[in-house]
């Protein structure tokens, strides 16, 4: 990729400075999970993550899984610290944890040590033995850094803009798309096909040479697939698609990513109508992306995506998502709340997940 524009430099922050700095994002201390997880730890370079990361024998070991096909670290109790599935760059590590909210919209809050990052280089068996993952994961295990649930939340109702060196505006409460002239509430209200680069307000040459234009009137709105893009793509560096036909990398829609070879289907496409759904969703883990069937008009097509985060507090398998009715990036439950489990507008129409 060559976007015009330098790259934002997101920079690591402490879990005392996310607690002040954000009525939305916090990072703090489990109280009534107390008894569940441990404590938030400071970040060290501790010989339990050099062992792990080196490869030298010691308390983790390395377990291979099926359905996916998976690799997992666990320390000496066996607890997972780490996954890492055949063919996906995300990974989901373990570390301090963390409360996800959204007050403007929802009660809904999701405590959780799942960090999922972007791996340089699609996992296979093995790779724990090389070079590039053992740097990596050096490097990210037990950090602080900004990942992508993290990056994620900084584009919810109310959130403040955060700009790069250049001053352009990277981050910051983002809409869905604008008005539409002919929709109403319920039905189109909003327009889609505002993408990461109409949310920036730049021009965005891709790597087969397409250069899109953003519209002034979609500035700072990404609709579902735009939100992914601006997020797995923008931010956290996976290459993207300049279309659905056209590049290499990460699609263009909802459809085009969930129909797309890229990292392990989890939960694969069978159908698109209701017998498509899912019979078990037990699979999913956090950082997949997850696809749904919504609209019969767009026939064959799935019209929505989102990521999914984990359990709420009340148990519910929660997703985060850019939707018309809350007007940008929300875990709410306007209009169908952002639940996967149970017989909810979202769980009924799930079709498809995917680890990418």
């Amino acid at each position: 990729m060559s976007p015009k524009k330098k790259r934002p430099v997101v920079h690591g922050v402490t879990v005392l400075a996310l607690l002040a700095g954000s009525a939305y994002l916090t990072v703090e201390l489990r109280k009534d999970e107390q008894a569940k997880a441990p404590k938030v730890q400071a970040v060290t370079d501790t010989p339990k993550l050099q062992g792990a990361a080196t490869g030298k024998s010691g308390a983790q070991t390395w377990e291979r899984l099926k359905n996916p096909e998976r690799s997992v670290l666990r320390d000496g109790s066996g607890e997972v610290l780490a996954t890492f599935t055949d063919k996906a760059r995300t990974a989901t590590l373990k570390g301090p944890s963390r409360t996800f909210s959204e007050p403007t919209n929802t009660k809904t809050r999701v405590v959780t040590e799942n960090w999922v990052r972007l791996m340089p280089e699609p996992w296979r068996k093995g790779a724990e033995k090389e070079k590039w993952f053992k740097d990596w994961f050096k490097e990210f295990f037990g950090s602080q850094e900004d990942d992508i649930f993290a990056m994620g939340f900084q584009y919810v109702q109310d959130q403040p803009i955060k700009k790069d060196d250049e001053g352009l505006a990277y981050a910051g409460d983002a809409n869905f798309g604008p008005l539409n002239p002919n929709g109403s509430s319920g039905n189109d209200l909003r327009e889609e096909l505002s993408d990461f680069y109409d949310y920036l307000g730049i021009s965005y040459t891709f790597r087969d040479g397409v250069t899109a234009q953003s519209e002034t009137r979609r500035a700072r709105s990404a609709d579902c697939s735009g939100f992914m893009r601006l997020l797995l793509g923008y931010r956290a560096r996976y290459p993207l698609a300049s279309s659905d036909k056209s590049g290499d990398g990460l699609p263009r829609t909802a459809n085009g990513m969930a129909r797309s070879d890229l990292g392990a289907n989890v939960i694969p496409l069978t159908s698109v109508g209701p017998e498509g759904r899912p019979k078990s969703i037990d699979l999913l883990q956090p950082g997949d992306l997850v696809f749904f069937k919504l609209d019969a008009r767009t026939k064959q097509r799935l019209d929505h995506m989102g990521i999914y985060l984990g359990h709420d507090t009340e148990g519910n398998m929660i997703f985060l998502s850019s939707r018309e009715e809350v007007n940008g990036p929300t875990i709410g439950d306007k209009g169908g709340a952002s639940r996967l489990n149970g017989n909810g507008y979202y769980a009924k129409t799930l079709r498809s997940a995917k680890r990418l």
